[in-house]
């Protein structure tokens, strides 16, 4: 499958929106928006990161929209971020998406974070070079409960 980055369209939106309402992706991030439903949130969130400073890309596979990428926060704290479709998940599309963004950012260390128990996401983030620092504990509204959380970072 060939994977590549490209800029946010406006078209790509209502994809995100229908990926970010799937149960068991929402499960799995579990630090998700407060109400993953509410379009107009949604809408604002992404105008609101659109024109900030982070680096948002559009993951594509065999020319298919299928999540988004992005690097955000202040620098010396820049953070990754991903959501795959999860009818893509286990294809090596997230480690390839996550690869080329970081090499697309030269700004490091780069810091990631996943729940504890989102194997498929530490095993990209590792693969991508990030090494854990951390745990934490904090609240993830998909599962309305407090978690374990890994704290992630990727140096030089």
């Amino acid at each position: 499958m060939n994977v590549e980055l490209r800029e946010v369209h406006d078209s790509d939106l209502p994809v995100f929106f229908r990926q970010m309402n799937d149960p068991e992706a929402l499960h799995m991030a579990a630090f998700t928006p407060q109400d993953p439903a509410d379009r107009d949130a949604f809408d604002a969130h992404w105008a609101r990161i659109r024109s900030s400073s982070a680096v948002i890309r559009t993951v594509l596979a065999d020319g298919d929209v299928v999540g988004s990428a992005s690097v955000y926060g202040e620098p010396g704290e820049r953070e990754v971020t991903y959501w795959i479709d999860r009818a893509y998940w286990g294809k090596g599309i997230a480690t390839a998406a996550l690869r080329a963004l970081v090499t697309e950012v030269d700004e490091r260390p780069l810091y990631a974070r996943a729940a504890s128990d989102n194997v498929g996401s530490l095993r990209v983030l590792e693969k991508c070079g990030f090494r854990t620092v951390a745990s934490a504990r904090g609240y993830a509204r998909a599962r309305d409960a407090e978690i374990d959380e890994t704290v992630l970072r990727l140096e030089g």
